[in-house]
Order: C-alpha cells, then structure tokens, then sequence
C-alpha cells in the first residue's frame, strides 16, 4: 500500500465557527488562515504557501496553495488602514461577547516591546529606538498596549504604537479607547475596574479614568512616596488575610490622599516576597563587595608600585566608580565608604552595614501598596484583583514564544505592514485563548502550548490498495495523546473530517 499524511488537527478552523465566521465577511478568505499560521508555524509570508500546502486545509477549503504568495497576501491587505483595525477588532470583539461569557468587569492593561531587525535609515514611524525590556536598546522597538480579560487572558483591544512613546501616554490613548468603546460594544453602561501597575500611575491618568459620561473604576499600584505613612505602619498592626491564595499573608487598610482624590489604600506583607528579595540584596551585595574590593586593591598596587600604567586615578574618578558600583538597588543605602588621600596616593575603605539591612527588611519588603476608588472592595479582592495582572503578562511572554505564536521576527518595514502583522498576532492569541476556554468549558484543562503541541501529532492518513491504476483509498487517523483524543471526541474530528 502507499500511504500519505494529508494534514494534521492543528490547523482546524472549525474548532471556533462562530469567531471564524465572524471573521470571513471582514477580511479576505485567504487572509483568515495566516493568524491560524501565526498560532501553529509562525512563518513569513513567503513560507505561507508551503504551510499551508502541508495541512489539511486545502482538502477543507479547496483553496489551491499556490495563491498563497507573499504579493496575494500583500494585495489583500495593503488597503487596510489603522481604521480599518479598529473596525476589524470591534467587530470580532462585539460577536465574541455575544458567543462567550467573558468576564469584562475587570480588565487588565499592561504595554511591552519588541525588538526588530529594521534599518535605522528606513523611514517608518513605528519603529523607533527606546528602552526595550528585552534590553536590546541598540534595535529599533516596536510597542503594543494588550487589555484582556482576567479569564483565560483573552485580548479585547490592542494599540501598536511607536517605540519611543512612553507608557504613560500610550495608557491614556487605550483609556480613551475603551470608554469610547464599552457602552458601544455592550449596549449598556458598563461597570468596569482597569487593573495596572505603578509604571501607569499618573494624576492625568487617574483624573482620566474617573471623568467623563463613562468613569471608570481602577485598582493600581501605589508609589512609596505617593502615601509614606502606609509604610510607617508597623507590621503587628495588619490583618491576617483570608483565602487560600493568600494564607500567610497580612495587610493594613487606610484613606489616602493621592492625586488631590481620597482613595482606598493597601498595603500587603507577603513572607514569601520578603525571602526573595532578601536573597536577591544578600546576592547584590556579596557582588558590591567583590567589585569595591577589587577597586581597592588595583588603588593599593597602584600605590604600592605594582601597577604604573594608565590614567592616574583622581578622588574625583574613584568617587565615580564606587557611585556606579552602589546603582543596584539598596547598595548605596548598606555600603558605606571613604576615598583617603595620603602622600599623594589614594586608598578606598568601605564597609556594608547589618542594621541598615534589617531596617530596609523591616520596613520595605514584602511590601506592596495599592490603591483604589472601590471602596465596596474587601481587602482580599483588592490584593486579588491587582494580582490578576499576570494575565496579561502570560499574554506578553506568550507572544514572545519563540515556537508559537511569536511576534517576532518583524519581516515588514512600513507602518501599515507592522500593524497588520501585531494585529494578526494578537488575533492568533485570542484565537487559542477562546479555544482553551471552549475546552476548559468541556472540563479539559490546557495550555496553548500543551493544545497545539499534542493536536499537532493527530495526523490524518490516506493509505491506497490493490490496483495502483484504480487503488482503493482507506483513511485513518494517527493515535494521539489522551488528551489528545479525548479533544477530538470533544469536537468529533475524525466523524467530521473522515
């Protein structure tokens, strides 16, 4: 017999009927599949048709793979505006709300980069330099601000902005955004708590959220110098925290005055946090003492003789170069030093305080403050709620997964191509992320990675027998994980597709 794989389950469309259908009047036919690509083999648009070719898909859609070329892909999309996004996302946003129970009363904001390969002199304005959190500044970045949702991370919006604009300003735009957005997309006013971090704490973006025909509630976090005497507050006075999430934890709760607007304050000790970052300044500051001592013996050989080349040190330069060494965190509050000059030569003493150390453990870590408008809010659901913003940086690190649905590389250098290409990204995630909540709903628990890992060994298999002139074909399918299988009698794949 001759037996070939014709596709693999990975590529299903069919596993969200109702978003994919939602999609099609929208964009173009052939476009749907590449967020599909994006989610499975993230490839560039050259090597879309030989995906495509190597899936079940053209037996499903009748869609030859040789239309799938770069300039196809490029004719399709190159009349599709920052508008024409918007548009697409509010139309895909509106029906997922109509298909899902989607929990929208808490939505979380966070921004990120990505670093790109564009040439400096290529003249778009999207890519620009600035600070990466990839801590690749030498690169062109490109950023995007993400809302999604505390259940399954699910995207609502997404804004792909210039990398050089700063956080700050780009959480004002996605505010303005979702006021303009929410009573629109529900037909009604809409009781919404925005969760964010401090980086977004700002008196303009507070007065933002809380004006207008559609306030907004918020749960953000606090600055030390924003509210000082919450960490005054001695330890022994906080309550114990109820819930299993937060078992060992305390917190103290008062009114604060931030932003000229009273507000509820927390402040919550976590043990755990504290043993962290006391390991990490115990770690810091065996490295500070390497680096000051190593700084004291080249300034003892240099006057001892032993070292005679290079630029005389200064008390000026010496002073510099222990201020750079005491930039980590807390060193300069622990080391204490003294550059002595005698005999025209210069020597540096310096010593690490254990009673600062204690101070800085007993007054700061294991603490975060936060602060809220919620004052129907328990402690416990303040704390909950803020800590909920991992979601959207699960989202972060998934799309800089360098298997699955990856951002990056950026193939494109014009503006409107980089937009489309983070559009049909994000697309990609919210895709996988309405497919993990449709099979959490069966009662499968996964993770994208484990969905399209395990889908993607299920190959469907045509073997052909007796006469090669007119051979009889049999279908089967590859056994899968149990998983696997038990997703595909979820869906009835094999009934479906054999």
């Amino acid at each position: 017999g001759i037996t070939t794989v014709a596709g693999k389950y990975q590529n299903d469309v069919q596993f969200l009927p109702e978003i994919y259908n939602s999609c099609v009047p929208i964009l173009p036919a052939k476009n749907i599949y590449t967020p599909i690509n994006r989610a499975v083999a993230p490839s560039s648009t050259k090597g879309l048709g030989e995906w495509y070719a190597n899936t079940c898909l053209p037996c499903l859609t009748g869609i030859r793979p040789t239309s799938f070329t770069p300039q196809n892909f490029w004719n399709n999309t190159s009349k599709i505006s920052e508008a024409n996004i918007e548009a697409i996302e509010d139309a895909i946003l509106s029906k997922m709300l109509d298909v899902y129970d989607i929990d929208t009363s808490h939505l979380i904001y966070d921004a990120t980069n990505f670093f790109t390969f564009i040439d400096t002199m290529q003249n778009c304005e999207l890519p620009k330099r600035g600070h990466n959190k990839e801590k690749r500044n030498d690169l062109r970045i490109v950023a995007m601000s993400l809302m999604v949702s505390p259940d399954f991370s699910i995207p609502l919006i997404h804004e792909t902005y210039p990398g050089n604009m700063h956080d700050t300003k780009e959480f004002a735009v996605m505010m303005k955004r979702l006021k303009t957005r929410c009573q629109a997309l529900t037909g009604k006013r809409t009781d919404v708590t925005v969760i964010f971090d401090r980086g977004n704490n700002s008196e303009d973006n507070i007065e933002l959220l809380t004006s207008g025909d559609c306030p907004l509630h918020y749960v953000g976090g606090l600055k030390k110098n924003q509210a000082s005497e919450l960490w005054a507050i001695s330890k022994t006075e906080y309550t114990p925290l109820s819930g299993d999430s937060l078992a060992g934890q305390s917190a103290y709760r008062m009114s604060v005055d931030v932003y000229g607007q009273k507000v509820s304050a927390v402040i919550v000790y976590n043990p755990e946090l504290e043993k962290g970052q006391m390991q990490g300044i115990l770690l810091n500051r065996e490295k500070t003492a390497g680096k000051l001592l190593e700084l004291q013996e080249k300034l003892m050989k240099r006057a001892r003789g032993e070292i005679v080349k290079g630029r005389k040190p200064t008390c000026d330069s010496v002073t510099k170069a222990v201020e750079d060494i005491l930039k980590v965190e807390y060193m300069k509050n622990i080391f204490s030093y003294e550059v002595i000059e005698s005999d025209n030569k210069l020597y540096l003493t310096f010593g690490a305080s254990c009673e600062v150390l204690e101070r800085i453990r007993e007054e700061t870590l294991g603490k975060t403050a936060l602060f809220t408008d919620r004052d129907d809010f328990s402690n416990e659901e303040i704390i909950c709620a803020y800590r909920s913003a991992w979601h959207v940086e699960h989202a972060f690190r998934q799309m800089k997964d360098s298997k699955h649905l990856t951002v990056r590389p950026i193939f494109h250098w014009t503006d409107t191509q980089i937009r489309i290409h983070m559009f049909t990204c994000v697309l990609a995630y919210r895709l996988c992320c309405l497919l993990v909540k449709e099979l959490s709903a069966k009662s499968i628990r996964i993770t994208i990675d484990q969905l399209i890992n395990e889908m993607s060994r299920i190959k469907k298999v045509t073997t052909f027998l007796g006469d090669i002139e007119h051979p009889e074909k049999i279908e089967s399918f590859i056994r899968g994980s149990e998983i696997a299988q038990a997703i595909e009698a979820a869906y009835d794949l094999k009934q479906k597709y054999s």
